[in-house]
């Protein structure tokens, strides 16, 4: 049985209004705070591996959590790549490129952001991801009778298209249907090596351990 205990960084900077898909930033002091939060949160969870998106708002995260165990980096966690839209806030992207930005809206599966990448693009990324992983965690039936853990530290667009891949959900209802707050616990297991598709929901989008006393401990 193999557990994904998914999460996406903590606050970076700038202000996460605009698309930053692509812009290596690091933690904000808050975002600190927020991986902080979700180490102590995660304090005394086994975790037999933690594996995170190269870019340093996630490893810093990743780091946060692992308090000197190995980090292990992988490309195919990075972000959306917004291309010639990054930097830039929504409304930017509507005056430039009206038409496009439409169909982006409509369909983000299908539609390319300009030199950048599709939601399809990286929802092929997500499920070679997820693929690998479930086929080593439990590849042999010894390793599938124990319970792995593994967590994995992205981002919020990468997470929510990970999760269409992983729930059967279709991509183009990334948006609509998912939310990946920051330093929150999103929890999927696989009972059997039947990747990308076959996760069950134990838990989404919990941020409990960033409320505090009488908030309600959701997004």
């Amino acid at each position: 049985m193999l557990t994904i205990i998914l999460t996406r960084h903590g606050e970076a900077a700038p202000s996460e209004i605009m698309l930053g898909g692509q812009l290596d930033m690091s933690l904000t002091p808050r975002g600190r705070q927020e991986a902080g939060a979700l180490a102590r949160r995660l304090a005394g969870v086994r975790l037999d591996r933690i594996v995170s998106s190269p870019m340093n708002r996630a490893l810093e995260t990743a780091q946060a959590v692992a308090t000197g165990r190995p980090v292990e980096v992988d490309d195919r966690l990075r972000e959306f790549d917004y291309g010639r839209w990054e930097g830039l806030t929504a409304e930017e992207t509507e005056a430039r490129d009206p038409e496009l930005r439409a169909s982006w809206d409509a369909d983000p599966a299908a539609t390319t952001a300009p030199g950048g990448e599709s939601g399809a693009t990286v929802a092929a990324r997500a499920r070679e991801f997820l693929t690998e992983i479930v086929a080593h965690e439990l590849g042999s039936e010894s390793e599938a009778e124990d319970e792995r853990r593994v967590l994995v530290v992205a981002h919020g667009t990468f997470n929510r298209i990970l999760l269409c891949v992983a729930l059967g959900v279709p991509v183009r209802d990334f948006r609509r249907r998912f939310v990946q707050d920051r330093a929150n616990l999103t929890v999927l297991r696989y009972e059997q090596a039947d990747a990308p598709d076959g996760a069950q929901l134990l838990l989404a989008n919990d941020v409990a351990h960033l409320r505090g006393h009488g908030e309600a401990p959701w997004g």
